[in-house]
């Protein structure tokens, strides 16, 4: 998890130059407080007792009124930023505090000029200094990691504003998460209010833009090879991490240097699968259910998925999205069964334990795989480069449910320029 940490701030280091690259403007800079207060849902039975959820958030911004490139034109000139915050979860001795490192957009949501209604959405890095421990912290299971992912979606709501500075009032959701690297990962889930003000030396309301006409339309074809090395555990007996290789092709269109969509093929393999197999633990043993994986353990542990994606680019960055339809998962079977049932399932599990039912939301999890992520691209995306690669990080789910972290590489191909 700490490679996570270090790439998402590499990333946010990167994120506001790598977005003005090009512009001969500088769009003018803000800071933005945020106060926060609300409730934290219980993660896990008798979890810890406690108090209101409060948080300060600090985000230093840019308007994006006089940016040239076409994706702050195409996207209604957002404002982007990145966020530093600390929230704490009203138990200092048993929740503690998460601090919080964060990249954010936000759009406008009633026209490129009209600016009382925005969506701020954010993906980033938290640090926990409380976490689950068996002995000193047990009934705590929302993270077991200091470092984890944070989503966060927000909607502002413009109060009034006086010559630099716009007073707003906001509500929404946060998510912690460590993307299933650790046990227990119940998650901390809160909805949470807020008061902050945009203070800049520019007012956010002013129509002035850097493109005066709109950009003629573009599209091209890509096809974009990717390479990911990610990490999982399999329970809370198996809660060592070991690695998950993906290999994915995607292809589709990328609309006037600001969408992607497009569909691909990917192929994964889960160590811990094939490790539980060829080991020829409780469940693959002769008599057990899945006693046939042994014989291909390789291909029992792989994973076959089809898949449409979008992203949506920043010249330099880019935000991903996915799903797909899992068509060769055998092995999630084993992960269901060990991890829905009885809590704390042995290693060597008798044949009376009560395991994981096979019933509609097993049927869901085991067909729809989603993933978020973050990218960041050597060559700006506003040049429409015929040739690009990209690194980035992805927390990858089974629906909605945490399936493994994944750091990966990739190279963009576009042709048939138009």
């Amino acid at each position: 998890m700490k490679k996570l940490y270090y790439l998402l701030f590499l990333l946010t280091n990167l994120c506001l130059v790598a977005q003005t690259e090009t512009s001969s403007f500088d769009s003018s800079r803000f800071i933005t407080p945020e106060f926060l207060g609300g409730t934290t849902a219980a993660s896990n039975t008798d979890f810890p007792e406690s108090s209101a959820t409060l948080g300060l958030y600090i985000n230093f911004g840019k308007f994006q009124q006089h940016n040239e490139q076409e994706w702050a034109y195409r996207l209604g000139y957002p404002k982007t930023g990145i966020a530093l915050g600390v929230v704490d979860y009203g138990n200092s001795e048993f929740l503690g505090q998460a601090y919080t490192l964060l990249p954010n957009v936000e759009f406008n949501l009633l026209g490129r000029t009209r600016r009382n209604f925005t969506m701020n959405v954010g993906l980033g890095g938290s640090y926990f200094n409380k976490i689950y421990d068996p002995i000193n912290n047990p009934l705590n299971q929302a993270v077991s990691t200091h470092v984890t992912w944070t989503f966060r979606l927000f909607f502002h709501y413009k109060l009034f504003e006086t010559k630099n500075i716009q007073w707003r009032l906001g509500g929404g959701y946060l998510h912690h998460s460590n993307g299933h690297t650790r046990l227990p990962n119940n998650g901390y889930n809160s909805l949470v209010g807020s008061l902050s003000a945009v203070i800049g030396t520019q007012k956010d309301s002013s129509a002035a833009t850097a493109i005066q006409s709109k950009p003629t339309r573009s599209s091209s074809f890509y096809i974009a090879p990717r390479f990911g090395l990610g990490s999982n555990i399999l329970s809370l007996v198996y809660n060592d991490q070991k690695p998950v290789y993906t290999v994915a092709i995607s292809a589709g269109k990328q609309l006037n240097k600001t969408f992607k969509y497009g569909v691909g093929f990917s192929y994964r393999y889960y160590q811990h699968y094939y490790d539980y197999i060829a080991e020829n633990e409780s469940l693959v043993q002769p008599g057990r259910e899945f006693e046939d994986f042994t014989d291909a353990p390789t291909w029992s542990a792989s994973n076959l998925t089809l898949f449409a994606e979008g992203e949506i680019l920043l010249n330099h960055i880019g935000l991903t999205f996915m799903i797909g339809a899992n068509i060769h998962k055998p092995a999630y079977d084993i992960d269901w069964r060990i991890n829905q049932g009885w809590d704390d399932t042995p290693r060597e599990i008798p044949e009376s334990w009560m395991l994981g039912e096979y019933n509609s939301k097993y049927k869901l999890k085991k067909l729809i795989a989603t993933r978020l992520g973050l990218r960041y691209y050597l060559f700006g995306n506003e040049q429409s480069p015929t040739h690009n690669v990209f690194a980035g990080a992805s927390i990858n789910a089974n629906l909605g449910q945490a399936d493994f972290t994944e750091f990966s590489v990739g190279y963009v191909y576009l042709l048939q320029k138009q």
